[in-house]
């Protein structure tokens, strides 16, 4: 059962009752009469806001990305301050959503597989925020020509491990590997 606040205003509750249905069960496992039961809102009054299940998929994968990106960041930013170097940030930054009793993979990816077909612009969301992980990984890399690739490169590294996490339902053996690849990495990137 979602644990929205009723004083919130009723697109918001449905909002945040279908990203916690949504990221927790799957959104083909959630149906629309569900997210009213659980956010407390008439039906009229959700299809007001939502006049489609795709526009609420739409607006959950906003409300994700902003919610997430601005997670990782300031997490990125306080790994990389306290270790110097973005190589070393990553795994703990990781860690601590891997650990999160809540965690789920990654929504982005989890829609992207579930939904490609019913809803094709997912696809579209996905490569969108995954670029931008992509450029904030970017930020703390070295300028040069290789920036961006490199980054793309670490960030399919993260792909791989946030899957490994949802599939092995532990982090600790997917934190290890990537921890290895980075080192690896970033011996071949000195030698350049």
């Amino acid at each position: 059962m979602s644990v929205v606040s009723n004083t919130l205003p009723p697109r918001q509750r449905i909002l945040l009752t279908a990203h916690d249905l949504f990221y927790r069960e799957g959104i083909r496992a959630t149906g629309i009469d569900r997210i009213i039961s659980e956010s407390g809102v008439a039906k009229v009054t959700f299809y007001r806001h939502f006049p489609s299940k795709n526009e609420l998929i739409e607006a959950f994968l906003a409300y994700r990305h902003a919610q997430w990106l601005t997670w990782f960041s300031a997490s990125l930013e306080k790994h990389v301050a306290q270790r110097g170097d973005v190589l070393l940030a990553l795994v703990p930054c990781f860690e601590e959503w891997f650990n999160d009793p809540q965690y789920r993979g990654c929504a982005f990816i989890n829609t992207a597989v579930e939904l490609a077909d019913m809803l094709p612009e997912s696809l579209n969301i996905a490569h969108r925020h995954k670029k931008q992980m992509s450029e904030e990984i970017a930020r703390h890399l070295p300028a040069g020509p290789e920036r961006e690739q490199r980054a793309e490169m670490l960030a399919m590294l993260i792909d791989g491990a946030i899957v490994k996490v949802q599939i092995e339902q532990q982090a600790q053996h997917a934190l290890q590997l990537l921890e290895e690849m980075l080192k690896t990495l970033a011996a071949a990137w000195n030698t350049q």
